[in-house]
């Protein structure tokens, strides 16, 4: 009896211990994953298209100075020429140039119509929109691209086209000045239609924006805010902080940037797999033309001073990227 006990028993004991290590390990990775996890965010942009239009001057409409073409589509002159032609004795000649003339009306008629047609067609069409994500993890002791990254979001314009575009080229000069750092990187652009383009970029922002624990530092649509994480909080409480420490150096601690963009038309980065794929990536992504694009985010983590990113966390948060 007493060996069948302990046969009970063994087993027993050997599953509760395995039950409970297992519990430890998911409680204790957990409250890692659940530390605070600082993040910036600069961004802005609308998926509206123009409520309005320009039109070229047309060479048949009149311009400031008056007329513009003897034959251009008015009224008047090509039809004064049969009263003047027929009755002057000049029929034949007149009558050429009153053929010219009322083809050469037609032939503007026609042309402005069509322009007009193909205008309001563009206008309203429903144009194909690119939403490009490129992500980079650098080593921590990237701490310079840090204070670029902050500096850009205390002071960018993201209202309007050109500051969009000046965002997006001076984060990516920032990284492209940090190639030493460069550990990992991931990406590639999906293609919507422009209703459906909003929808896409929103879902890729909140995936990055739900890895933060707090936004310390943003800057959307000309909205500064900034804010003490946790640590850094109890750190200056403290009297701990060093305001020249952004982050701790020590090993497997990392930065991860990451880089949104809706523009219109075709936009289609490289497949990253060196670091020469991504040095290209970040040049095509810097120097999208500011016409193009509609929406843009930056967003980086850990941003407030003291706060790191691990690597079990960057496996954890990170697991498409790849070494490069």
């Amino acid at each position: 009896m007493n060996k069948k006990l302990q046969g009970f028993l063994k087993p027993l004991f050997k599953t509760v211990f395995i039950l409970t290590l297992v519990l430890t390990l998911a409680f204790s990775h957990g409250s890692d994953a659940l530390a605070a996890r600082s993040g910036g965010r600069i961004g802005g942009g609308s998926f509206r298209m123009p409520s309005s239009r320009t039109y070229a001057p047309r060479p048949n409409m009149p311009s400031s100075g008056g007329y513009y073409a003897p034959y251009g589509g008015g009224f008047g002159f090509p039809f004064l020429l049969p009263l003047w032609g027929f009755g002057g004795g000049f029929g034949g000649l007149f009558g050429i140039l009153i053929f010219f003339a009322m083809a050469n009306f037609l032939v503007q008629t026609f042309r402005r119509v069509t322009s007009e047609e193909t205008e309001e067609v563009s206008y309203n069409s429903n144009p194909s929109v690119s939403v490009t994500r490129l992500q980079v993890g650098l080593l921590a002791q990237a701490r310079d691209l840090q204070t670029e990254l902050n500096h850009i979001a205390e002071t960018a314009d993201t209202n309007t086209p050109a500051g969009r575009s000046e965002i997006l080229q001076e984060a990516s000069l920032a990284l492209l000045r940090h190639p030493e750092y460069w550990v990992y990187a991931g990406g590639g652009t999906q293609q919507a239609k422009l209703n459906a383009a909003e929808s896409q970029f929103n879902r890729l922002s909140l995936a990055e924006r739900s890895k933060f624990s707090e936004e310390t530092l943003s800057n959307v649509n000309n909205q500064l805010k900034a804010v003490l994480s946790k640590e850094a909080l109890k750190e200056a409480l403290s009297g701990e902080d060093n305001p020249t420490r952004l982050i701790s150096e020590g090993p497997g601690e990392y930065i991860i940037v990451t880089l949104l963009a809706a523009t219109l038309g075709k936009c289609q980065i490289p497949a990253i797999n060196s670091a020469d794929d991504l040095r290209q990536a970040l040049r095509q992504i810097g120097s999208l033309p500011s016409e193009q694009l509609l929406a843009i985010e930056v967003l980086w983590t850990p941003q407030a001073p003291g706060d790191t990113l691990t690597s079990d966390d960057l496996f954890a948060e990170y697991p498409d990227l790849k070494l490069v």
